[in-house]
């Protein structure tokens, strides 16, 4: 299995540069690349006897994780924004339901309120939790670590700093976090979330 990086069709977004588009799309084909490499590799020397080779390919199967994490976290990112901003569904079932969790800012208000009360890198993803019938959200800090087992994902806002260093210093996140938004087509947030019930 080879995987291939996805082509996204992305328009011009508001409060982040075609640039910073462009800087952070390579940043996920390199995943892609890089899952890629370690795939082949570890199954060129799957069979080895030698200590030293399954050493090596035990650290490249827990390097694995963070690559294709980091792909399929890309994915869920940029496909947010593809078909344009759209406002949420005041009457869906996801703000109905990311109200009575959240409370009446609902999911945005409390994506932006971790996003702003955590230092560092990371993700916040808001999870879908069929089995509990609510939603979960989660800070992640490195991709293959913290992530909500078996949760489909809904939302993905990268605050890693490559997703907003060309526009933005880190004392302006804020502002990233502000365009994100701007920017994010609910739509594709509201179609997960169908799915996943």
């Amino acid at each position: 299995m080879t995987y291939e990086a996805k082509k996204f069709d992305l328009p011009a977004l508001t409060g982040l540069s075609e640039k910073q588009i462009k800087v952070h799309l390579a940043l996920y084909e390199g995943y892609v690349k890089n899952v890629n490499l370690l795939m082949q590799t570890i199954a060129a020397y799957q069979n080895t006897d030698d200590d030293g080779g399954k050493f090596a390919i035990a650290e490249m199967r827990r390097r694995l994780g963070f690559e294709f994490d980091g792909m399929r976290m890309h994915e869920y990112y940029f496909s947010q924004f593809e078909g344009g901003p759209a406002a949420p569904d005041a009457g869906s079932a996801l703000a109905k339901m990311g109200r009575e969790r959240y409370g009446e800012n609902g999911i945005e208000g409390h994506v932006r309120a971790i996003a702003s009360g955590t230092r560092g890198i990371g993700w916040v993803v808001v999870y879908a939790d069929p089995a509990g019938k609510t939603l979960q959200t989660a800070y992640v800090g490195d991709h293959e670590i913290g992530q909500l087992a078996g949760l489909p994902i809904l939302l993905a806002l990268d605050l890693w700093e490559h997703a907003y260093m060309v526009d933005y210093v880190p004392a302006d996140k804020k502002n990233y976090v502000d365009a994100f938004f701007a920017n994010l087509n609910w739509s594709v947030v509201e179609k997960r979330f169908d799915e996943a019930r």
